[in-house]
């Protein structure tokens, strides 16, 4: 064992890796010409029923039709206890492949002023700050760096989202105790629902304005929806749209009745349809701001990449200095304008968790969203340290494209990763990382994530897991694990020394994509450390925030950070971003 793991004293999970039931009975070869017997891990067994063929296109990489036919199950099946199966199948198929590497479940950590009050969040990661109180008229505040993006049918990270919801409003949002609420629709005649399920009658407010005075209708919310699924937009959550009619053709089948009525007809009933009016992709976006801007023709979030924007929420963004800072101003012509008290908000554009603590405790930022790993047993105990649920999971990811795998076949991919899965310590990460109580993940879903069907996914239908209980591995360390790892790798082609590591002659050199965070880096070396328990060589590359998404989404990466906080409270969240279609199939599945 490594000396880190020695120091720590704890129990850590293995990741316990296994190779697809497809593997020839006879073993396959690696690049070399070299022969190896399939093994199969009893610690990480390949989930029951779930085989792999190779991609058309790339034989290292898992086939994954079967995978999006699943996804359009989930979606249109009207059985909602079948709909829970199709939905654990699909996690299967996921697990099994070993490119998305549970580590834990999230949680959320922040630094608040005590002065300050009226600041909440939710289980998904929004920060709505328009409520707030402070005796003071600006609210400093640090959430994260330069923002990717903030038209909200582009953006598609959490900090984004933050910024969203305090820019713009849509037809629902969640109120101080995370309940969904009506934001934008009547508030005493919100919507009907036909019997079967399938069609809305959403009804609006009037009165409502954009922040340059022009009436906000319906008809901006159908320009909105149907920007966000042309294919010109490139948005990454366009499947978000899949369960209304239309979606498959292009056209979706809403009809705005008048200014303040609109209806909308789904494909099937569908649970967390309303939760989706809360999420930014379906906010509401002024037509001749958007395809007025210059560069519209090539950037379809032009209008959005500098300050003065029209928006509908409870500020403008007045001022943006790229790289630095963000000033938001009260909008006067929100429509719930005279319970916004703080005038100002001003953003620290920063990923510098150092730079950040030190100017929360100098007085100079009322709200930190982030505070440095070296720090956090220091604050624990202030009252000005919160710690908050989240429903989401902190991972990392393979790109099954790398070439990384090039040379092997789909099972001896999949035994390479499930090998790196094996090795990670993951309760050292939450113990001396994270430091809050996160719990190391045993499955990609979450722990406490609603099944869609009136239960808790993980316990819905009792469904048998690979490791015997809640998950697809065992959440203990052990020297078996470790030598499984060495096997499977031996199952793909490599070889090793007396000592264990392996040899000269069949090296693994990868390399680890993260943003520049004191938490993500910590998480990187103590995987690295891992690794080399192996042999295995990581290299730890760190990326400007903007720089670091575009690579992963477009696949420029061999092993990378991820996290997911889900949108909703329904598993198809967290399984449709891995359709091959998605924005957000940051592992390349299907390419």
């Amino acid at each position: 064992m490594s000396m880190k793991k020695m120091m720590a004293s704890v129990l850590a999970i293995a990741l316990l890796a296994g190779c697809s039931s497809s593997t020839p009975a006879d073993g396959s070869s690696d690049a070399e010409g070299q022969s190896a017997e399939a093994f199969e891990s009893t610690l990480y067994p390949t989930p029951e029923g779930v085989t792999y063929t190779a991609s058309s296109t790339n034989a290292a990489a898992p086939d994954w039709a079967k995978y999006d036919e699943l996804v359009s199950q989930i979606r249109t099946t009207l059985d909602m206890d079948e709909r829970v199966s199709l939905l654990h199948q699909a996690e299967d198929i996921l697990m099994g492949t070993a490119a998305v590497i549970p580590l834990y479940y999230y949680n959320d950590i922040f630094m608040q002023k005590t002065d300050v009050d009226g600041i909440y969040s939710n289980v998904f990661g929004n920060k709505f700050f328009m409520f707030a109180t402070s005796p003071r008229d600006v609210l400093k505040v640090n959430l994260a760096s330069e923002p990717d993006k903030i038209d909200p049918a582009l953006n598609s990270s959490v900090d984004g989202a933050c910024l969203d919801v305090n820019l713009f409003s849509g037809l629902y949002t969640y109120d101080k105790d995370g309940n969904l609420a009506p934001d934008l629709l009547d508030h005493e005649n919100p919507y009907e629902i036909s019997e079967d399920g399938t069609e809305y009658t959403f009804h609006l407010q009037e009165g409502l304005k954009w922040s340059d005075g022009d009436p906000l209708t319906m008809n901006d919310f159908a320009y909105a929806w149907n920007r966000a699924i042309d294919p010109a937009t490139a948005a990454d959550y366009e499947y978000m749209y899949a369960p209304i009619a239309g979606y498959e053709d292009g056209a979706l089948q809403i009809e705005v009745v008048d200014d303040y009525t609109m209806t909308v007809k789904l494909s099937a009933p569908t649970a967390y349809f309303l939760d989706l009016m809360a999420f930014p992709a379906f906010f509401p976006v002024k037509q001749s701001e958007v395809e007025g801007a210059e560069g519209f023709a090539e950037n379809p979030g032009a209008w959005a990449t500098e300050a003065g924007f029209v928006s509908n929420g409870a500020y403008t963004l007045e001022s943006w200095k790229h790289e630095e800072s963000m000033v938001f101003k009260k909008n006067p012509n929100y429509y719930r304008a005279d319970e916004v008290t703080i005038e100002e908000i001003d953003f620290m554009l920063s990923a510098d968790d150092t730079a950040i603590f030190a100017a929360f405790n100098a007085g100079n930022l009322d709200f930190a969203d982030s505070v440095p790993t070296n720090e956090i047993a220091s604050v624990k105990d202030s009252p000005e340290f919160h710690v908050i649920d989240n429903l989401g999971t902190y991972y990392a990811c393979f790109n099954v494209n790398s070439p990384v795998f090039e040379g092997k076949t789909v099972d001896q991919a999949i035994a390479m990763r499930k090998a790196f899965s094996l090795l990670i310590d993951r309760q050292y990460i939450c113990d001396t990382v994270g430091q809050t109580g996160q719990i190391a993940a045993t499955s990609y879903i979450p722990a406490g994530m609603a099944d869609g069907n009136g239960g808790v996914f993980k316990t819905a239908g009792a469904w048998n897991y690979p490791n015997g209980s809640d998950g697809y591995y065992d959440a203990e360390v052990s020297e078996t694990a470790v030598e499984e790892a060495r096997k499977l790798l031996e199952f793909a082609g490599y070889t090793f020394d007396d000592s264990g590591k392996l040899s000269a002659d069949t090296p693994i050199n990868i390399t680890y994509l993260t943003n520049d965070s004191s938490g993500h880096v910590a998480a990187a070396e103590s995987m690295q450390q891992d690794f080399s328990e192996v042999g295995i060589n990581m290299e730890i590359k760190t990326e400007d925030w903007n720089v670091f998404l575009d690579d992963r989404k477009n696949g420029n990466y061999d092993f990378a950070r991820e996290g997911w906080l889900a949108d909703f409270n329904d598993p198809i969240n967290m399984i449709e971003m891995f359709a091959s279609y998605s924005g957000n199939n940051d592992p390349q599945f299907g390419k």
